[in-house]
């Protein structure tokens, strides 16, 4: 059977929902790990209500506000199942999780990262922006490797049994000043940056996950 990439758009949701559907269709997967005509992997759109999430090997004094700041700002906080630290989700951010089976897929999770940060670099290009990788990282910056180095999209995944979940969050038309409060994804010398930022506009949101459905398809179909 040919492989499929079911592309879903949740919308603006909160994060546990969020989280508690995507182990819902992580164990559809597992499940039909064995299943040889079953070839068919998730991939999922949405925004999050402002919400800080911690990788499970981040540190949480990363995190610069304490349990009434968070209130008061009206800002979630959780401790995730994925790699990598802190990050930031809310409105104007273009999230996607993939849940898909990478033995499927023949593919490692190195070159499966590999794949996903292709496909936002070449979105990137679309706007005239250079992406590109940041040694010892994750994710994609702009003007990685020099002193000016700032990262539009983060990535932080859980693997288990070669089958993913979470995934990327694309800084579109964020807004920045939440990154105030944290050290993102552990980083105290780095930038944050958006689309809207770098262009100086605002930047249609379904016409960025558009281009990025082309792409993912290009990398994993």
């Amino acid at each position: 059977m040919n492989r499929q990439i079911d592309f879903l758009d949740w919308g603006l949701t909160e994060y546990a929902d969020a989280w508690q559907r995507q182990e819902e269709l992580f164990q559809q997967l597992l499940l039909n790990k064995t299943n040889a005509d079953f070839n068919r992997h998730y991939f999922v759109f949405c925004q999050h209500y402002p919400v800080y999430t911690l990788g499970k090997n981040g540190r949480e004094e990363n995190l610069l506000l304490n349990q009434l700041q968070l209130q008061d700002r009206g800002v979630s906080f959780f401790h995730t199942n994925r790699g990598g630290d802190i990050t930031f989700h809310g409105p104007g951010q273009v999230v996607g999780y993939l849940i898909f089976d990478l033995e499927k897929l023949h593919l490692g999770l190195k070159a499966f990262i590999f794949k996903l940060e292709e496909a936002i670099i070449q979105l990137l290009e679309h706007y005239g922006l250079q992406g590109a990788r940041l040694s010892g990282a994750t994710g994609v910056w702009l003007d990685a490797e020099t002193p000016n180095a700032r990262k539009i999209c983060a990535i932080g995944l859980r693997s288990s049994h070669f089958v993913t979940m979470h995934g990327f969050a694309l800084n579109v038309n964020t807004d920045l000043n939440y990154f105030n409060y944290i050290h993102p994804c552990g980083f105290v010398d780095k930038g944050v940056t958006s689309l809207q930022k770098e262009l100086g506009q605002t930047v249609n949101e379904d016409e960025v996950k558009n281009l990025l459905t082309i792409q993912i398809k290009k990398e994993f179909l």
